[in-house]
């Protein structure tokens, strides 16, 4: 998760236990928009056998209870937003009833593009293990999936704009949203903790590390300048933060959570 920063130097902020393994969390995000509620990435889901789960052992509360604690169930998703297809990711979309994989929200449309679809159904000999063909192939049979243009800025909702990255895997997608006089982005991959602010921390997952170097510091100082919000999807203590100038570059501000602003 780290890639080349020394362990002696990660596991004093972020602790790996005996297998060497780190805790990390599936964090979605439920947007209300009108009519629209949109759910922004589903997690692991829970159809993969036990072999697939004994490696990250999944603990804690579903997209279920999650939507239930909020007063909605699976039904009333209008939009599933997914970054990109890695499984952590996507995982959710698809569940299997009576041996047969269907929406497992199913009045959804279903949203990517069609550059990271191509990129994710023929994968390289790298990345394979992250596209699961169970997770992304039922998506688009179904007739639920519809592919976003990939533009810079392109509008997603009248509250909504889109960024694409490409460091992590081609053509992720990140959402910037303006919410109560705030502009906050849905992180994802590109930075999947706080922890993953300096610039060479960039995980050994990153398809072009050096690309996601590049990406992040433009982001960074683009963010710094306008005030942006970081909302986490992977950081298990971290929800949001503002960001400000050091010595060391840009770091963490403010940490907080959604509610709080």
């Amino acid at each position: 998760m780290f890639g080349v920063v020394p362990k002696a130097l990660w596991n004093k902020v972020h602790p790996a236990d005996e297998n060497n393994r780190c805790t990390w969390t599936m964090r979605s995000l439920l947007i209300e928009e009108g009519e629209r509620l949109i759910l922004v990435d589903t997690g692991l889901g829970n159809k993969q056998n036990e072999k697939f789960f004994s490696h990250y052992e999944p603990s804690g509360p579903d997209i279920d209870s999650s939507l239930k604690e909020h007063g909605f169930s699976r039904d009333d998703i209008t939009d599933v937003f997914l970054t990109h297809l890695h499984f952590d990711h996507c995982g959710g979309c698809i569940e299997v009833v009576a041996g047969e994989p269907v929406p497992a929200f199913k009045n959804a449309t279903y949203w990517s593009n069609a550059q990271h679809w191509e990129w994710a159904t023929k994968p390289n000999a790298r990345e394979k293990a992250s596209f699961l063909k169970e997770n992304i192939l039922p998506i688009k049979e179904s007739g639920c999936l519809k592919f976003i243009d990939t533009r810079e800025g392109i509008a997603f909702t009248d509250h909504i704009t889109l960024r694409f990255c490409g460091g992590h895997t081609d053509a992720m997608m990140l959402l910037q949203i303006e919410y109560k006089s705030k502009t906050i982005v849905y992180m994802a991959d590109l930075l999947p903790s706080v922890h993953h602010i300096p610039l060479p921390w960039v995980m050994a997952y990153d398809m072009f590390p050096l690309k996601s170097l590049k990406e992040k510091e433009a982001f960074l100082k683009e963010a710094l300048a306008n005030d942006y919000i970081l909302y986490f999807e992977h950081d298990p203590e971290v929800e949001c933060c503002s960001l400000r100038s050091t010595e060391k570059g840009i770091r963490a501000a403010e940490t907080f959570t959604l509610a709080d602003i």
